[in-house]
């Protein structure tokens, strides 16, 4: 069994214990031992990023340039390879570990070029003789707390503008999936890229995420989980004058009006509800259906669910891999407890499954006949699980959609111009699908929410560097 160690200042440095990265969907199988960091090693990491901070935020755009296109070449290159151990490690198919491989190469890519765009502005004072220049400069060393759910793509959405602006780095991945970041740190520590300017410190987020935010030589925090979590970091971010950045929970809605393409709402709706297992922040959980569609859309939901196949994420022709998590799974199944319990009625899904290979696997869930006031629909689930809110009209839909403490991504399906514009701009979240999956977004453009789901600048595309950089006004006289 191989043992993998935490990168700090470009060497490989063993923890004082290592732990199991298990298949949830084979539980026999074990993907190696992964080292446990503790304070000692972030002390190290943050140490070994101070001292490379100087010459790495002052030095060659392009050299930083051609070392994050060289890390996006290589991952493209093992797409397939990446995606296979993303698939191993945390449940999803492989066909989408595979997608999710190759956005990280892209998103790499993508920054390679923005180290070269990076802008100012010239001004003129408002006193004679005197100009003003506008300039951004890397923040510091920063500290990217990642997630489970997707554990190759959003390391990459942090790491590369953490990188392309000039930022030192020290990256926690989620203990469940460490496989995924380890592979990466692999591949950006031959790229070129100077020793201690980014570091891996795995282990448990009690541990190395507790002592990244409260370490002093940490100027800012990119974290991605829970929102207990995140607004903890928050408050001690912001006691201590670090920058901080959090995307949390969501409890997204999908609005399908009686217009709708009947079809296309339907493989909408499975799509984000279920696919990836549910586990996205993104995913549609709440189906806020209008009265006349009501009754066709649950029986084709039917329809369209008992074709789902689930089984091994590695297996050809699995549609939902097993839910990651023993802890997860007990969740899941809790709240299909509760919504039974609440009065809901389970009209599809929602069983523990036993296949071939002993893993995490439960039956995408869907309720019927739910009020918008039960607990399946006010709290995330973070799992195959959804349910339909009957409303009367489409000023009832998007008030009930607006009707949460969360505001990441909504969607409408509809044929209304009308209606599919007056959504986008009254609908309170970050993001707003029309006709689409609410789970589907790009690389080079912002991501974030609203309300409860996101604090602070938005993630990737060329808005990453409000984030990652500090503004600079000079002044000199003529």
């Amino acid at each position: 069994m191989q043992n993998f160690d935490n990168l700090i200042a470009g060497e490989w440095r063993a923890g004082a214990s290592y732990s199991a990265n298990i298949n949830p969907s084979n539980l026999s199988d074990v993907l190696g031992q992964y080292t446990q960091g503790d304070a000692s090693h972030v002390d190290a990491a943050v140490a070994a990023a101070t001292a490379a901070f100087p010459a790495w935020a002052t030095g060659s755009i392009q050299a930083r340039s051609d070392a994050l296109d060289k890390i996006g070449t290589e991952i493209l290159a093992r797409k397939e390879e990446l995606g296979t151990l993303l698939a191993r490690e945390e449940g999803k198919t492989k066909a989408e570990g595979i997608g999710e491989a190759t956005r990280a190469g892209q998103i790499f890519k993508f920054f390679a070029g923005e180290c070269l765009r990076l802008s100012g502005e010239l001004l003129p004072s408002v006193r004679p003789n005197i100009g003003v220049e506008i300039t951004r400069e890397p923040v510091g060393v920063v500290g990217l707390i990642t997630p489970w759910n997707f554990p190759i793509a959003i390391p990459a959405w942090k790491i590369a503008p953490a990188l392309a602006f000039g930022n030192c780095v020290v990256l926690k991945p989620a203990d469940l999936v460490p496989g995924s970041a380890w592979a990466l740190s692999e591949i950006i520590s031959r790229s070129g890229i100077p020793a201690g300017v980014f570091n891996l410190v795995m282990g448990r987020g009690s541990v190395i995420g507790e002592a990244l935010v409260k370490h002093p030589g940490i100027h800012a925090i990119s974290f991605t989980g829970s929102v207990g979590v995140g607004r903890n970091i928050a408050i001690q971010c912001v006691t201590n004058h670090k920058k901080v950045q959090l995307e949390m929970g969501g409890k997204n809605p999908q609005v399908i009006l009686d217009d709708a393409d009947l079809a296309q709402a339907v493989e909408l709706s499975v799509q984000s509800a279920f696919y990836s297992t549910g586990q996205r922040c993104t995913a549609s959980s709440r189906l806020i259906v209008t009265e006349g569609i009501y009754p066709k859309f649950i029986e084709a939901m039917k329809t369209r669910m008992a074709r789902i196949k689930v089984g091994d994420a590695l297996a050809q022709g699995t549609d939902v891999g097993p839910v990651s998590s023993k802890s997860q799974l007990d969740q899941d199944m809790e709240y299909v407890a509760i919504g039974k319990g609440e009065g809901a009625t389970l009209a599809a899904g929602g069983e523990l499954l036993k296949l071939e290979t002993d893993g995490y696997y439960m039956s995408p869930a869907l309720f019927s006949e739910t009020a918008a006031a039960m607990r399946i629909n006010k709290e995330e689930i973070f799992g195959p699980v959804a349910s339909v809110i009957r409303v009367k009209n489409y000023e009832e839909a998007l008030a009930t959609a607006n009707d949460t403490e969360f505001g990441l991504s909504a969607g409408i399906a509809t044929t209304s111009l009308k209606h599919a514009t007056h959504f986008k701009r009254h609908s309170q979240a970050g993001m707003v699908m029309v006709n689409l999956p609410t789970a589907g977004v790009d690389y080079h453009v912002p991501f974030g929410g609203r309300k409860g789901s996101s604090y602070g600048p938005r993630e990737q595309g060329k808005y990453a560097q409000e984030f990652f950089t500090t503004v600079k006004t000079a002044y000199t006289l003529a």
